[in-house]
């Protein structure tokens, strides 16, 4: 997630530069061909320009709309899984009649939990996103293992770890593995029946908050939505110039009649601003479609399970707390 009020230039460059590269190309391509080999047939009138583009912001306003309902969406899951967190470790605190380290277990394996999701939902799939090779360098240089169990050293006893390695939803087992523990609690007479289903209703909670984030996680945006509002712009942005250069034609002269022969040149630098306007709108929903890729604009995950680690962990009363996850080029992963 990016944190810093204002975008950079240079960050706006690694994603626009290939764009505007060839818009400048294009437009100047288009029109020197008017102006000076004289085609003069290369231009059409902008009225019906004009309804394409109304047509297609209206189209992007729908797919973005729906696109930021997907990234909030996920941040509001991962709210809850803050939340729920700290209420697991406060039972368990207060709930638990046994000894700090069989605490510490339950409470280290829902800081495994996180992290282990975490991992699980930033693997790529089929229908990632990519972007062109500025920006997939910076990722790459941010990017974290996708091994799970690597991530879990020290949070978990060995003989439980060694079993979660063979496993395909380490997830889903650390949640089953609290549930055991607690059946073992409760046949050592630790917990009640009561508690038991009290923390199990916790548990369930954080299934359900899994389930959430990988519906999100497998489930594209609706490619209709997505790819054809794609094709729309570029539709709008290659007959951009065409229409421009009517419009620059008429405008070149004054009403005496004279012509200003500047001002035909104009029409480079506008046909490259609107195209880049355009075609950023489309790319701002899609990097919001997938909020857990671990992008510039994605849900902050590492950040939040640093957040909550810090938490549990100072309510075991520990003192070696881990520091806060700080922004990288200002972003926050």
């Amino acid at each position: 997630m990016f944190i810093k009020r204002n975008i950079s230039a240079g960050l706006i460059f690694r994603f626009a530069w290939k764009n505007l590269l060839f818009f400048t190309f294009y437009a100047t391509a288009i029109f020197s061909a008017y102006y000076f080999l004289e085609i003069r047939y290369l231009h059409l009138p902008f009225q019906p320009l004009s309804v394409i583009g109304i047509a297609v912001s209206f189209y992007l306003g729908f797919k973005n709309n729906q696109s930021y309902d997907r990234f909030w969406e996920g941040r509001k899951i991962w709210g809850g899984i803050v939340n729920h967190s700290r209420t697991w470790a406060n039972q368990v605190l207060t709930v638990v009649e046994a000894d700090h380290a069989t605490k510490q277990d339950l409470i280290y394996r829902q800081i495994a939990w996180i992290n282990a999701l975490r991992i699980q939902l930033r693997r790529p799939n089929s229908f990632s996103l990519k972007e062109n090779r500025m920006v997939e360098r910076l990722h790459r240089r941010h990017r974290e293992a996708h091994d799970v169990c690597e991530n879990l050293d020290g949070l978990l006893p060995a003989e439980e770890l060694d079993d979660l390695e063979e496993r395909k939803n380490v997830a889903t087992h650390l949640i089953k593995n609290q549930g055991i523990k607690l059946q073992e609690l409760l046949r050592e007479e630790k917990i009640t029946e009561f508690d038991k289903q009290m923390m199990h209703g916790l548990l369930k909670e954080f299934y359900s908050l899994q389930g959430k984030c990988e519906r999100i996680k497998n489930t594209p945006f609706p490619r209709q939505y997505a790819y054809f509002s794609t094709i729309f712009t570029w539709i709008f942005i290659l007959l951009l110039p065409f229409g421009l250069m009517d419009v620059f034609e008429q405008s070149s002269y004054s009403h005496k009649g004279h012509k200003h022969e500047w001002m035909m040149f104009l029409m480079v630098p506008f046909s490259v601003l609107i195209s880049w306007i355009f075609s950023s709108m489309d790319s701002i929903g899609g990097n919001s479609e997938d909020p857990f890729e671990n992008r510039i604009n994605d849900v902050p995950m590492t950040a939040l399970c640093r957040t909550i680690e810090i938490d549990l962990r100072d309510m075991l009363d520990e003192k070696d707390l881990p520091a806060k996850v700080q922004p990288i080029d200002n972003i926050l992963y």
